[in-house]
């Protein structure tokens, strides 16, 4: 198991950051796929018409999401954490991500930065 922290830029503010990563219509608008999400800690969740898909832990309003992601039938939880930062006019994200599969890794970076954040980026910047 392998254990990822990234640190990203983009440019709005944190509350508008935090809304289109937890409205499943702004998620829909930047991926260009079908989304389900809920801020209710408990719930689950499906991204990018399902090929990512866990369990909604934690909210701070504006500033943290905490989730697990499922990869299979795997028992260690694998937890992603993203935290929010004003900085000027961008927002500082954190990424942590813990327990990821070795063999998923460097697809999950490549996830993380062209799809993920990279695609939210996008959004925000053009």
């Amino acid at each position: 198991m392998k254990e990822l922290r990234k640190y990203y830029r983009i440019k709005g503010p944190p509350e508008e950051i935090y809304s289109a990563l937890t409205n499943p219509f702004s998620i829909a608008l930047w991926t260009g796929a079908k989304a389900e999400m809920s801020e209710e800690p408990g719930t689950g969740f499906s991204l990018f018409d399902g090929d990512i898909e866990g369990i909604n832990i934690a909210f701070e309003k504006e500033s943290k999401i905490v989730q697990e992601w499922f990869f299979g039938d795997q028992e260690e939880k694998s937890i992603v954490t993203i935290t929010l930062r004003p900085d000027r006019l961008y927002t500082k994200i954190e990424l942590h991500h813990t327990n990821i599969p070795d063999e998923a890794y460097e697809d999950m970076i490549l996830g993380w930065d062209s799809y993920y954040f990279g695609g939210l980026k996008d959004f925000f910047e053009k």
